[in-house]
Parts: structure tokens; sequence; C-alpha cells
């Protein structure tokens, strides 16, 4: 009876132990390891079909850099520097990057480029950090001198491209002693603050018209009518990530950490309470239509993590962090059967205005585009708050 006991529990012990290996590894891991078994090569990144420069990439890759840090396993540094190696040439010329576009988007995927050029030395690497730094000089502006979100649209400040353009700017100036770039940096940061803050909520607009002609633009302040969760996201993860850079004395850095801080204290306001996650428009839970979202929630999570870690924000943003992040994978994070592990609910684009098909920031627009799974948008900032937390 004991023999027979022994190889049943034998038995479940053997049929459990991929599982629970599969349990022991943190989320970081299993999400890298899950989008890579998706995307065999690193530039099929975020449902591409070809090879390109663009801030999905960007973002996912800097994740997984992260997870190599945290690992030191190859796999994850190879897969990264593979993208490199497809997009740049040795003369460092990005494929498909023009810098006539003035597009804030591709300066994005330049952060990767700093560590793997610590590393690699590769001169092509620096070739194409100087090109899009180079940008910047004639990025058109707004009077008060707030970058264009890309050329296409003229006159106009969208919090997206905060992140996109801020932090990369803060990098080069720390790693390449451009002291002027720091200022940039803040610069921007500020400029774009005063033009989309809310002072009865509490948060920022999704964009921003000086010229008050885009038929979404409020005729009396230029604001788009809305505020939508992942541009708010981008913003703070701007902040967090600009403050790494910016030295401890810079002028404009306590205003910076107050935006942050007055921004997180906002945001707790909004929560949705069965979930503790954030809707798809940010001020109106529970409105018909409206959903919580996993890119605008995990971007937020990682502002509080990362601020509160780094002494940007008081140590109480950290633990409540780390309960939403909790939360966010009770609601998020799905098991599939191949061992693999996806993350669901992603808005998969918003903006606004464009030629063809018009976005007008209503709140209708907002909650009409689709969602989709594992979009990268969400999943990078969710390995990078992985990596920060350790689970």
């Amino acid at each position: 009876m004991t023999k027979i006991r022994l190889k049943h529990s034998l038995f479940i012990l053997l049929f459990l132990f991929p599982t629970l290996i599969l349990a022991a590894k943190p989320y970081s891991v299993r999400m890298a390891d899950s989008e890579m078994k998706r995307n065999p090569q690193s530039w099929m990144i975020d449902f591409s079909s070809r090879p390109k420069w663009d801030y999905c990439m960007g973002l996912e890759l800097q994740s997984i850099y992260q997870v190599w840090k945290l690992t030191a396993n190859p796999v994850y540094f190879n897969y990264v520097k593979s993208y490199t190696d497809t997009i740049i040439n040795p003369q460092g010329v990005i494929r498909g990057y023009k810098p006539e576009d003035y597009s804030l988007d591709k300066l994005n995927t330049g952060k990767i480029l700093f560590d793997l050029y610590a590393k690699s030395n590769e001169e092509k690497l620096k070739k194409a950090m100087d090109v899009l730094r180079n940008q910047i000089i004639k990025q058109p502006r707004t009077s008060d001198g707030g970058f264009w979100h890309k050329k296409i649209y003229p006159d106009q400040m969208w919090l997206d491209g905060l992140y996109m353009a801020s932090p990369f700017l803060a990098e080069y100036g720390a790693k390449f002693n451009e002291k002027e770039l720091f200022d940039e940096a803040a610069h921007q940061i500020l400029t774009v603050a005063k033009h989309t803050y809310d002072p009865v909520t509490g948060l920022y607009y999704h964009g921003w018209d000086e010229s008050h002609t885009q038929k979404w633009s409020n005729p009396k302040t230029g604001t788009s009518p809305n505020f939508w969760s992942r541009s708010i996201g981008w913003y703070m993860m701007a902040l967090v990530d600009v403050l790494d850079y910016l030295p401890k004395d810079h002028p404009q850095r306590p205003e910076i950490i107050k935006i942050l801080t007055n921004l997180s204290q906002s945001l707790e306001k909004y929560r949705d309470p069965v979930t503790g996650m954030w809707y798809q428009v940010t001020d109106k839970p529970g409105e018909k239509g409206n959903y919580v979202e996993s890119s605008g929630s995990a971007m937020f999570i990682y502002a509080w993590v990362k601020g509160a870690h780094n002494g940007y924000l008081p140590k109480s943003f950290g633990e409540k962090g780390a309960k939403a992040y909790d939360q966010f994978v009770k609601k998020f994070i799905k098991e599939n059967a191949d061992g693999t592990i996806s993350l669901t609910d992603v808005c998969s684009v918003a903006g606004l205005g464009g030629a063809t098909h018009y976005r007008d920031g209503s709140y209708t627009y907002y909650i009409s585009e689709p969602k989709r799974d594992n979009d990268a948008k969400a999943v990078g900032p969710f390995i990078m708050v992985s990596v920060l937390l350790k689970k």
C-alpha cells in the first residue's frame, strides 16, 4: 500500500513539475519568454510584418534588456541586439527613419542604443544616436518652444511625445556631456504641463493645439476634450525616467517632482474600486462603454513604484504600487495552454486628428478603438515594473 501511494505521489510530482518551474519564474522572465516565443525575431514585436524603426519596439526591447540585466542570461541581450543589427546598417543609417518627418515617436527607440553602445562600442550605434539627437535641432516648435508631436500635426503638443523625446534627450545629455539637453528635456515637460493641466481633476488632457484650429481643440484653451489614461501614463513615465538623468541641482527638478507627486495623488481618485485599475477614459469610471485598460494602468503602476524606489515619491506609493501590481496580474494576466502568458485588454492605438480617419478626441472615440492582447505598449511597462518589484 505504501509503495502504491509513493508511486502515486511521484506521478503527481512529475506531472506538476513543469508547472511548478514556470510558477517559480518571475513575471518579468515569463512575459519576456512568452513574447520571444510569439515573436521569434525581435522586429516582429507588436504584430509587425516587416522590420521597422518604431517606438513600440523600443519600449518593449528596453524592458527585455532590463530582464537581461536581472538574469544575466545572454538570450535576452542577443534578442535586443538582433533588432539593431537588422535595422541599423554599418554606416549608422536607420532603416525607414526620415528626420524630415520630425516625429517624436522615432526618438523613443534610440533609448536602447545607449546601453548597447556602452557594451559593444559599435560606432554605428553612436552614429544612429547622433542622428536622432540632431532631429531636435530643427524640430518644429510652438511659440513657447514646445515640440510639435510630428510635422503632420502642426502647432500640437501631445502628452505621448514627452515620453518619446525627453528621457532620450536627458540620457544623451548625461552620457555625452551635453548639459543644454537637460534644460531642453525639462522645458518640454513643463511646457506641456502648462497647456494641458486641468485644475478641477488634477489630470492632463491628451493634447494641446496652439492654433486652436483643430476640430478636437477647445476654442478657448486649445486642449483636447478628454483624459486618456495611456497618454497620462506616457507623461508619468517621462517624469520618472527624466529624473534619472536630470542633475540633482537642476533648477526645474523640484517642479518636475511636484508634478509627479500631485498627479500620483490625483490618480488615486480614479481607480476602479473592484479591480484597482484605471479606465480607458480616466475620469469617467463606470460610464457606459468605458473599461479598465491595461497599458495606462501598467504605466501608472510603473511610475508609482519607480518614483518611490528612487525617492521621487513618498514610500507609500511604492506600497500602493506593489499592491496595484498584484491586482493588475489578477485582472490582466492570462495563462495559456502552451505555458506562455498573455496580457489582455490593451487599447491598440489612439490619437488626435489625422488626414484619413479623423480622431476627434471624444469619449465615444476613445472607447471605440479596438482592444487586443500582448500589445507592446502594455507589455513593456509590465515587464519593467516586474523587474523593479522582482515579482
